[in-house]
């Protein structure tokens, strides 16, 4: 059986996820939602500390809770999730485009960021991600063939980690990411519906297998104004 406190967080988030709560409006006070449920505080809390957790809203001191633009996909700065499982879970009607796929050497700057030899292969894949019918990010990937083989353009249409999990049988286990701000290139122009953004959002993506192997690393370039990156943290007690 479910906690109250869960329950609560469920009705709270289908109210926010079917519009009863709109973005930039602020939930019903602790006590105002403590009453309504005939619970403590505390649970209350609980459920909003889930709902704050899951990017649904924004404690504000002295202002209570602001419910969120869910039209922002939501990528968790410290989790590991392909777009397709992003995309399907907040509902977006989304559509990957292959800009260009190839089989090559890696650069002098890959072998060093990937501690690759000279005569590794990789694959080179370029995917444009198209969210309700906005091209707002570009997905650089380059793939270690010898530990990821038989890629194909259907594959990297599909899910490049579905493919690695469920048919390569290979658990993928952590990244190490790295987030800047950039001006957009001309290609990030020529890809993406940039028109009147003067900066993109770029996360570099180190991949590694469970035994600390690095087998991808991933230039992500994001539209800025539809993207929300969240964490939650909590401060140590002394």
């Amino acid at each position: 059986m479910l906690n109250k406190y869960y329950m609560i967080f469920e009705e709270l988030e289908a109210a926010i996820r079917n519009g009863k709560y709109p973005p930039e409006t602020i939930l019903p006070s602790e006590n105002e939602l403590a009453e309504q449920y005939n619970t403590s505080r505390e649970t209350i809390r609980k459920a909003l500390n889930i709902l704050s957790q899951k990017g649904y809203i924004q404690k504000l001191r002295g202002k209570g809770s602001l419910v969120l633009d869910l039209e922002k996909l939501q990528f968790p700065i410290s989790g590991l999730v392909s777009f397709k499982e992003l995309a399907n879970k907040m509902g977006h009607s989304s559509v990957t485009i292959i800009e260009s796929f190839s089989n090559k050497k890696p650069s002098s700057l890959l072998q060093k960021e990937m501690q690759l030899r000279k005569e590794d292969t990789i694959w080179e894949v370029f995917r444009v991600r198209e969210i309700n019918q906005e091209r707002i990010i570009l997905d650089k990937d380059y793939i270690v063939e010898k530990y990821v083989p038989g890629l194909t353009k259907e594959i990297c249409r599909n899910s490049i980690f579905d493919y690695i999990e469920n048919e390569l049988n290979l658990k993928i286990s952590f990244a190490k990411k790295e987030f800047t701000v950039e001006e957009p290139t001309e290609e990030d122009y020529n890809l993406l519906d940039l028109e009147g953004f003067h900066s993109i959002v770029v996360v570099k993506n180190y991949i590694y297998f469970e035994n600390a192997t690095l087998f991808q690393f991933t230039e992500s370039r994001h539209r800025p104004d539809k993207f929300r990156f969240v964490d939650f943290a909590r401060r140590n007690e002394a």
